[in-house]
């Protein structure tokens, strides 16, 4: 069996054009977004590539969603609907607001929400919906902003698996009332940690914008904080790594699909394992992970988390689901500080989510940045994994 390690690219990726923006913003001697121009001009670039008028580059993903839902007026008791099935972060915000996060069920191919059960989770409590584009693929916009639109509820796509994606050609962050992102070391751009949101509506990027810088609007000179604002902006350094990643983002993007679509076919042979679906309407899925259901009676009874393990040892950066985000500690906390005297509507019943949790393997998408034969490698040793496991049976 060949270990995969020197055939995957590492990640973060970065070359003379990071270094020359760098030394530039370092020898502008003006390192703030609000003096330097690197932030200001990633902004504009970022806007561009996903169709919206507006970008706001700030400290992470999860301040994005955190702004967004301040800025359009969320309050204590409010209900916002967000995927069971997503890393805590997408809920986080909600909690911190004294809002309540809904956990929703998800599609079982496509590991995005569901809108049926939306549509049945809507109250009249709801204010709005945090549909999440799981590892790049795309939610169906159209479903969702057709019940968004019915019961009057806002949507902030979580797109920080998603810079470049698609829906029917449009871009995601584009299609809902606004989109967050995230350049965490993990990401499909990043600066080791940092965030955008992204929107078409002037009067929402100008109260984000309020709320990242402390409350004071561009150009105040009078320490005039207009809201209960906070520090969330970015600074020259971070954007400067960005810059030069939105010119290589189309084309890893295009890599890591063609790689996707090899490492499906491979992969859909082998017994015991179902790769994520893909719905025809997502015209560009970024592949943030790539994600596969992994059943242990095809592999020997070889438990998921030692598969991951054999996975890593072979090279292969795999990784475990997340949890439900009902499951989590923080999220049982704040049920019990609800008291009785709320229910969920669902009843937190959400069996689709519980069982991706429990099941579910992802590769990080370096993985799919490499040669052909590299990729149909991960497929292969998979099989070798399986043949050694049902060897040891007989």
């Amino acid at each position: 069996m060949s270990n995969l390690t020197e055939r995957f690219p590492s990640w973060p990726m970065a070359n003379e054009s990071e270094e020359k923006e760098l030394l530039e913003a370092l020898r502008s001697h003006q390192w703030w977004r609000m003096s330097g121009t690197k932030v200001k001009e990633f902004e504009r670039v970022f806007a561009e590539m996903h169709q919206t008028k507006h970008a706001l580059a700030v400290t992470n993903g999860t301040h994005a969603i955190q702004l967004l839902m301040s800025s359009l007026g969320v309050k204590p008791g409010d209900e916002v609907i967000v995927p069971a099935f997503t890393f805590i972060s997408t809920a986080l915000p909600v909690m911190s607001l004294g809002a309540i996060p809904v956990p929703v069920d998800v599609d079982p191919g496509t590991f995005c929400l569901d809108p049926e059960k939306v549509r049945e989770a809507v109250t009249s409590r709801t204010v709005g919906m945090i549909p999440v584009h799981m590892a790049g693929h795309m939610c169906d916009m159209d479903l969702l902003q057709q019940i968004a639109d019915e019961f009057h509820l806002f949507i902030i796509e979580d797109a920080c698996h998603a810079h470049g994606g698609e829906w029917k050609g449009k871009r995601a962050g584009s299609i809902g009332d606004a989109g967050v992102f995230s350049f965490q070391q993990f990401k499909l751009m990043t600066a080791g940690e940092g965030g955008a949101l992204t929107t078409k509506s002037q009067d929402l990027y100008e109260q984000a914008f309020l709320y990242h810088n402390v409350g004071r609007p561009f150009g105040d000179k009078k320490y005039q904080h207009l809201v209960e604002g906070s520090n969330y902006r970015l600074s020259e350094f971070q954007a400067a790594v960005l810059l030069p990643q939105t010119s290589r983002l189309t084309e890893q993007n295009e890599l890591r699909e063609r790689n996707a679509h090899i490492l499906d076919e491979e992969m859909k042979k082998i017994e015991g394992i179902i790769p994520q679906s893909r719905q025809e309407e997502c015209t560009i899925h970024t592949h943030y992970m790539y994600m596969f259901y992994y059943n242990p009676l095809k592999f020997g009874g070889i438990q998921r988390e030692r598969f991951v393990e054999m996975l890593n040892e072979q090279g292969i950066p795999a990784f475990i689901a997340y949890t439900q985000i009902h499951d989590t500690p923080i999220f049982k906390e704040f049920v019990a500080s609800l008291g009785d005297t709320y229910t969920f509507p669902n009843q937190l019943n959400c069996p689709v989510s519980k069982k991706v949790a429990e099941e579910v393997i992802w590769i990080h998408h370096r993985a799919l940045l490499g040669d052909a034969e590299s990729v149909k490698g991960i497929a292969q040793t998979v099989k070798e994994l399986q043949a050694g496991a049902e060897a040891k049976i007989s």
